[in-house]
């Protein structure tokens, strides 16, 4: 019982299918449905064997315990419903999209999410966690998404434009999914505020053609329901088969963040620095230097340091490093190029040199990083 409306339950369903076409097939039962919609009728007199349910409400799970059937449960609305759950860390992917606008120079930082839904709660926590880390406050609107409590369309983004209107700016949004982030946007069009100059938003689950409609359109957190899926399927392989779940709750962590115009910007009120930094975000994986950077900023090495530490908290070649070790684990993640072409690609001149700093700054070789990602065991950062 997964819905099809959405790309996260399409995806665990991809999962559950990547799981299965290693192992013992099921003969299995698949309605097309929306997120939300009612449990189907016949279930309280099914006798199969195992259910994966992300319908799951507290009557369902009340009646599924009573049955006795094996079930995993990928709901994150409810915090325990006494099932075997199987969730995306909410809260790592909140992290994710702090440490993206924090890189940017955002000082002011809110957050737009859904009253009732314990993941929304869960990311907002989490997004507030990982500024209060890192010295900065969060403002949070939040309001029902669907339902009879639901506010009207134009009430509601009368009602964020005016939240956001009364933020100082610039800042950083984090909607706690890509539908909230299309609210956020659009409310910033109807008050006139620019996107990204005056407010950079981030959205999470990367449903592209959602986050490509969006004018303009919307970073997003890149989630891993896939691997949700499989893990499901083999959590619910075992359970029908006998087995104990040594864990009643799995958080699956976040792939990494997909940057697109919403949040291309650089927050920082030193002129001379935010150049500096587009200037290495340009061209860092082009082989550019800190000489490259004091020649385009013209000022001295030392005032550049200074200034670079003061609004990133890192030196011009740290930053440099960050933007070329970005790009290889990119590179690692989407592609089967060969090591000799990612350091190339990424600004190194020799792929050795490129293996002792990968080594050195994740503990990994660039072999083991891409054996992991691709077994679906390491996050993309």
């Amino acid at each position: 019982m997964v819905e099809t409306s959405q790309i996260y339950g399409r995806q665990i369903l991809r999962g559950i299918i990547r799981y299965l076409r290693s192992h013992q097939p099921w003969s299995i039962f698949l309605e097309m449905h929306e997120l939300g919609a009612a449990p189907p009728s016949w279930l309280k007199d099914w006798r199969g064997n195992g259910i994966i349910s992300r319908m799951t409400d507290p009557p369902l799970a009340e009646l599924l315990l009573k049955k006795r059937i094996p079930v995993v449960n990928l709901s994150d609305v409810y915090s325990d419903l006494g099932l075997p759950l199987i969730e995306s860390d909410h809260r790592a992917i909140a992290r994710l999209a702090a440490e993206h606008l924090l890189e940017r120079g955002f000082r002011n930082f809110a957050a737009c999410g859904f009253t009732g839904h314990a993941w929304s709660q869960q990311r907002l926590e989490g997004f507030r966690e990982a500024l209060g880390a890192a010295g900065s406050a969060c403002q949070v609107y939040e309001s029902p998404w669907g339902g009879r409590h639901a506010h009207p369309w134009e009430q509601e983004q009368e009602s964020i434009g005016e939240w956001l209107n009364g933020l100082p700016r610039p800042v950083g949004v984090l909607a706690c999914n890509d539908s909230r982030g299309q609210h956020v946007l659009d409310a910033c069009q109807r008050v006139n505020l620019s996107v990204p100059e005056e407010v950079a938003v981030i959205g999470v689950d990367n449903d592209v053609l959602l986050c490509e409609l969006c004018d303009p359109p919307l970073s997003s957190v890149v989630p891993n329901p896939e691997r949700v899926g499989y893990e499901a399927a083999a959590l619910l392989d075992r359970l029908m088969a006998g087995d104990k779940p040594q864990r009643l709750h799995e958080r699956i962590e976040p792939l990494g963040v997909t940057t697109r115009q919403s949040t291309d910007v650089l927050a920082i009120d030193d002129p001379h620095v935010a150049v500096a930094v587009r200037y290495i975000r340009e061209n860092a994986c082009r082989g550019a230097t800190v000489s490259d950077v004091l020649r385009h900023v013209a000022l001295s090495r030392t005032i550049l340091e200074r200034r670079f530490r003061k609004y990133l908290g890192r030196s011009p070649q740290e930053e440099i490093r960050a933007m070329q070790l970005k790009r290889v684990k990119q590179l690692l993640t989407e592609t089967e190029l060969n090591l000799e072409r990612i350091a190339e690609l990424a600004g190194y001149e020799h792929p050795e040199y490129l293996n002792v700093v990968f080594k050195r700054e994740t503990g990994q070789t660039p072999g083991q990083y891409r054996r992991l990602i691709h077994t679906g065991n390491a996050p993309v950062p």
